[in-house]
């Protein structure tokens, strides 16, 4: 009798998890729905294109994960502070650097290192980004330099170091204006299926994602996470070094951006061009929102944002409805999601009391 209350219980608790997931892409649908009305469409039929846009096909599937891929590492590398008690806004401006980064090591090296300049502009790229967050993580950490701002701030410095750079000593000679010369052809990610975009760093962030599952389930450093972003007066009060939890979270956020940024030079755009994200540190902070900070959900909520983009582009080639179609959507979710930023704000305030 026990067991069945308890499996009862169980039950209870993830329908109501799947429920809450789910909410703010239902409310996102009914608005979006009620727009498409407005104007004379048949919401049914609208969504039903975008989802053969998005699925329909093998095709259409690779343009969907291929959206998604610089999402996976964004959403991860957020979901890292926010799990810790640490929201970082600072993910744009360190997945910028980090492509920058990369580009620069895969077109400025001989061409004769092959394929181990995959590796080295992997690895330069997260080390600029971890530096990049360590930064504002350190002010946090050692002088209470409220996050917010530092890595708002940091974002906007990043975009100009990185327009400077690649309007100066980084001009590609043959190219024109705001963009670096192409990286080595060794230094390109494989795609997956040519003659599509998707590319080798879709495995990579696949990769990215079992990681974190790892770490928030099965290391000390995570466990360590979740408890300072629960209480961190509790956490000082069992031993637990909140400064260094909150360095650690913003450095290891930055290598995943790093991750991110290298993938997204050296798979999908093979330079860097200003204008190299178009928000996707911001995006990614929806998508980890959304997922509850859970792999899982970061995975799914990734997804479903890599289909609204692919979908967008292509849906008005067979319908008059604009792109700001998809921008009403993706507004939506973040509204509905963003209520998670206000019950982490007030769980920060009190377990930091």
């Amino acid at each position: 009798m026990a067991e069945a209350v308890i499996e009862r219980g169980r039950l209870a608790e993830l329908a109501e998890r799947a429920v809450t997931l789910a909410f703010p892409f239902i409310a996102a649908i009914v608005v979006s729905g009620l727009v498409l009305l407005a104007i004379g469409e048949n919401p049914v039929d609208i969504f039903a294109l975008m989802a053969r846009e998005a699925f329909g096909s093998e095709r259409r599937i690779a343009a969907t994960l291929s959206a998604a891929t610089p999402l996976l590492f964004t959403g991860i590398a957020t979901a890292i502070c926010f799990r810790c008690g640490v929201f970082n806004v600072g993910v744009e401006g360190a997945f910028v650097l980090a492509g920058l980064a990369a580009a620069t090591v895969a077109f400025s090296l001989p061409a004769a290192f092959g394929f181990t300049l995959i590796p080295m502009a992997f690895a330069f790229a997260a080390l600029v980004a971890a530096f990049w967050l360590y930064v504002p993580g350190l002010l946090l950490a050692r002088y209470r330099v409220d996050e917010v701002v530092s890595t708002l701030m940091l974002n906007f410095v990043a975009l100009g170091i990185a327009g400077y750079l690649v309007n100066g000593p980084l001009l590609s000679p043959i190219s024109g204006n705001n963009v670096t010369p192409m990286i080595h052809e060794v230094a390109e990610l494989p795609r997956l299926l040519p003659p599509s975009t998707l590319h080798a760093g879709f495995y990579i962030g696949v990769v990215v994602v079992l990681a974190y599952a790892v770490w928030t389930r099965r290391t000390p450093s995570g466990f360590e996470g979740a408890l300072v972003g629960l209480n961190q007066r509790f956490s000082r009060a069992v031993g637990i070094s909140v400064p260094g939890v909150i360095i650690l979270a913003m450095v290891l956020s930055g290598i995943v951006a790093g991750l991110g940024g290298a993938s997204h030079a050296l798979g999908q755009l093979h330079r860097f061009t200003e204008g190299f994200s178009p928000g996707y540190g911001f995006t990614g902070m929806a998508v980890a929102l959304l997922g509850r900070n859970t792999a899982i959900g970061i995975f799914l909520s990734a997804i479903l944002f890599g289909a609204l983009a692919s979908a967008g582009t292509t849906v008005q080639f067979f319908s008059d409805i604009p792109l700001d179609l998809v921008n009403i959507v993706e507004g939506t979710v973040m509204i509905f999601a963003v209520v998670e930023i206000t019950r982490f704000a007030i769980r920060r305030r009190r377990g930091a009391a």
